[in-house]
């Protein structure tokens, strides 16, 4: 069974292969309302929107609130500042949510017996087992040039991808040093063990441009793929492995 329905502002699929009644979907899809309803930025009744206007304290922020701004900042430290959800300021854990989001969700269906499944929002991917089809799962990843065109495809089974860019919301990452929109690369996708991992450092190393892709090499259990604003792709050493 597959769904997809419009939530926070953006497409979220679930696909699961195993057999399932629909109030799974509705379960999964009631979770990520919720997320909304917390961590929206946009929403003025959201608990961050809350926060950021002073009228709650950190005593009063729920557990998952307090989890949030406690891993991003967790991951400033591990990016050595290039993820940083302080914005004039106020503060904003999209950059990471959504990920962490996604994974929950995932998690969700795994604590159900559930082994074969896809779930997606915003194009941020986490995938278990296999398709209907028995074969890994297929992710495309979009030119941001035209957003028509897929310039590669992954096979995954267990990973998680997300992307960082200009897709759906235009030059929104910011280099923290400098306070300045990242304008020499455009997309950069990142594979890592789970999508809440692949999300937050997608985030991070897109904020450092260039040199992002070098950051997330370096890394453990992790692949990337950058495109510049020159239409220029650049990737880690084992990220062919990967592609379809």
């Amino acid at each position: 069974m597959k769904q997809t329905r419009i939530l926070m502002d953006m497409h979220v699929t679930v696909e699961i292969v195993d057999r399932v009644t629909s109030s799974v979907f509705d379960e999964i899809y009631d979770y990520f309302s919720y997320i909304d309803d917390t961590f929206s930025t946009f929403k003025k009744t959201s608990e961050i929107t809350k926060i950021n206007e002073g009228t709650l304290t950190p005593k009063q922020y729920s557990n998952d609130m307090a989890d949030v701004l406690a891993l991003c900042e967790q991951t400033k430290k591990e990016s050595d500042g290039f993820f940083d959800i302080h914005r004039n300021g106020k503060l904003d854990p999209s950059g990471l949510v959504k990920g962490w989001a996604i994974n929950n969700a995932a998690t969700m269906l795994k604590q159900k017996g559930l082994t074969n499944y896809y779930v997606d929002a915003g194009g941020d991917i986490q995938v278990s087992g296999h398709n209907e089809k028995g074969k890994p799962w297929t992710i495309g990843i979009r030119n941001p040039f035209n957003v028509k065109e897929i310039v590669k495809v992954l096979r995954i089974t267990s990973e998680g991808v997300a992307t960082s860019g200009i897709y759906e919301r235009g030059n929104h990452v910011y280099n923290p040093k400098n306070h300045k929109p990242v304008t020499d690369i455009v997309s950069l996708t990142v594979i890592g063990p789970n999508v809440y991992e692949s999300d937050r450092f997608a985030t991070a190393a897109f904020a450092m441009g260039p040199a992002g892709i070098t950051f997330i090499d370096r890394m453990n259990n992790f692949e990337g793929y950058m495109i510049d604003k020159n239409g220029m792709a650049t990737y880690t050493q084992g990220f062919e492995k990967f592609v379809a």
